[in-house]
């Protein structure tokens, strides 16, 4: 489009002052609703550099970025949902208390209509750089977003903020669900010829009899059939997806969905393993996911504590509400999609989810304590699946060399990111 291409020859705008100076309060702030436990004592996070230019509730006319007036039209087009895809940092040095940063910011360019699993949408792109009081520059970034046209939703008022496709409870069934409640897949066994069965049901089919107990099955299985859901629309659910026949490693097959790969790459004859999918305060659903995709942690209340420690590995975060709408405001990020429900699905989003900055500050975290005594020199962030509230953030890693680290971070959908972590030489 004719604007984007004049703001791009325009180059980079007059630098504007950061809101605040670098302070020990809002680097608490962050570390506190992160879990991040370094040793920032004057100084603040390389991964926070975004935070100390954010325009915060209320931003002034003075504070407008590069991108606004695109953004803007693109709105007013339709296109009002937004949601951030790359994030590249690089740090030239870490910031200290007390400084007064200034940033500067150009315009990248548009490119699209592009067909994405969000709906049709524009890539956004931007350039930002920050600068000490001696105009040094401490930090530059690449941003990009993509703004989409939203697909119809109905209002979170409607199901009263329930997941409106509930199961049918009965006697033959109670206990399922409450297995699956208590993590467990039970499978109905009769009790005279132990022939197993699902669905459930009353009688036996072998013997007749109307004797039952259950087994707990080993939540392992293959794919035996599946189809690749594309419409009509259900609610809570982003199409396409993958709805499977799984036959377990017990012999019976059940039905759910295949979680955390792309629908294209489901097969017959995919191991898979057992998941459990929250929809919402009440109801979790057993689902499936490749048997090779990283394990997440079992569902909890959302009340559940919001940061657990490294294990195996592997960094495990439970995304509460609590925790995303926390680390949104420590990461001066006010949009209502990381903190009203209702907003998030007016959006195109099943829920409120994981904002980039904060997703950027774990992979800053893993980095750090999978790596001792390094000093980051950039990070380099993808996002894939958006990471909802009621799931897990696993975050894995390999070391490429001695100054590479690359990263992974999975939730029940698949890849939520990929990031390349760079650490500077030591000195």
């Amino acid at each position: 489009m004719a604007l984007a291409g004049r703001l791009a020859a325009a180059g980079e705008r007059p630098p504007l002052p950061c809101p605040d100076p670098v302070n020990a309060a809002m680097i608490r702030n962050w570390t506190q609703a992160l879990g991040d436990t370094g040793t920032w004592d004057d100084v603040a996070p390389p991964a926070m550099i975004q935070v100390w230019s954010m325009p915060g509730l209320v931003r002034r006319p003075d504070q407008k970025g590069a991108a606004d007036q695109v953004l803007g039209m693109l709105d007013a087009a339709g296109y009002t949902g937004i949601v951030a895809t790359n994030c590249d940092q690089t740090y030239d040095r870490c910031v200290k208390v007390g400084e007064q940063l200034s940033t500067r910011m150009r315009f990248g360019g548009v490119t699209g209509p592009k067909r994405t699993a969000m709906g049709e949408g524009y890539f956004v792109t931007w350039y930002q750089s920050w600068y000490d009081e001696n105009d040094e520059r401490v930090a530059e970034m690449l941003f990009r977003v993509l703004k989409f046209r939203p697909g119809k939703r109905p209002p979170a008022a409607s199901t009263g903020g329930r997941y409106p496709l509930r199961p049918a409870v009965g006697k033959d069934t109670a206990f399922f669900w409450d297995g699956v409640n208590a993590g467990e897949l039970r499978i109905q066994r009769c009790a005279d010829c132990g022939t197993l069965r699902h669905p459930p049901g009353p009688m036996c089919p072998h013997c007749h009899s109307l004797n039952r107990d259950h087994v707990v099955a080993s939540g392992r299985g293959v794919v035996h059939s599946y189809v690749v859901h594309h419409h009509p629309p259900v609610p809570g659910r982003t199409p396409p997806y993958a709805v499977a026949v799984v036959e377990l490693e017990e012999g019976v097959r059940i039905v759910g969905n295949v979680n955390g790969c792309p629908p294209d790459q489901v097969r017959v004859g995919m191991p898979v393993r057992l998941v459990f999918e929250r929809m919402d305060d009440e109801l979790v659903l057993p689902q499936w996911t490749p048997a090779d995709a990283p394990p997440p942690a079992p569902p909890s209340p959302p009340a559940a504590t919001a940061v657990a420690e490294p294990a195996s590995g592997g960094l495990e975060i439970e995304l509460t509400p609590t925790f995303i709408i926390s680390t949104a405001i420590a990461t001066r990020d006010f949009m209502p999609v990381h903190h009203d429900p209702a907003q998030a699905r007016a959006q195109g989003s099943k829920d409120i989810f994981v904002n980039i900055l904060t997703s950027i500050g774990l992979v800053q975290r893993y980095a750090l304590e999978t790596v001792r005594d390094a000093t980051p020199e950039s990070i380099e962030v993808r996002l894939g699946a958006p990471a909802y509230a009621g799931d897990t953030l696993t975050l894995t890693g390999d070391r490429v060399d001695d100054r590479t680290l690359r990263v992974r971070g999975a939730v029940s959908l698949g890849d939520h990111l990929t990031a390349t972590v760079r650490f500077k030489e030591a000195r």
